[in-house]
């Protein structure tokens, strides 16, 4: 793909990564048959980290959990797998898995593949996914007696 080629929608996604760092996708189902969903698009780029993402949240508290998420790196945080992530809510903390899924970049993150691509990138983009608790009893999806809502707005994207 050359710059003449690149869709409105693609060049906004350079033109965010340029000005901002990054670019935020977020993702609907108007039926709400399945839960909704943010994530990045340029953390690889800007920080050398993975992208984030995160779902069945409101959609502003995920673009402002994944703008927290990169003030943090660009701070100089590192990334390990499975730790916790606080500041992203005021009500919970959050733990970072390493996202594995086999739909991972078709269902998912596209755009975050697309871009990686465009970058000359073979292969995926690393990615984690930000995964909270249940507000009422603080229980995480692999918690015994975990909420089924708050499993269910959850896709497991991790290993």
């Amino acid at each position: 793909m050359t710059e003449g080629e690149l869709s409105p929608a693609d060049r906004r996604v350079l033109d965010d990564i340029a000005s901002h760092g990054w670019h935020s996708c977020h993702v609907f189902d108007p039926e709400l048959a399945t839960p909704n969903f943010t994530y990045t698009v340029g953390f690889t780029q800007t920080l050398d980290a993975p992208e984030f993402i995160v779902f069945g949240l409101h959609r502003d508290e995920m673009h402002g959990m994944l703008a927290e998420v990169f003030r943090q790196l660009k701070a100089g945080r590192k990334v390990d797998g499975g730790q916790a992530w606080q500041g992203l809510n005021p009500d919970f903390d959050c733990i970072g898995k390493k996202a594995a899924h086999e739909a991972l970049f078709t269902l998912y993150m596209p755009v975050a593949d697309g871009f990686w691509k465009h970058q000359g990138h073979r292969g995926h983009p690393a990615v984690v996914q930000l995964v909270w608790p249940g507000w009422l009893d603080g229980l995480y999806p692999w918690d015994e007696g975990c909420a089924a809502s708050v499993i269910a707005a959850q896709p497991k994207l991790w290993s």
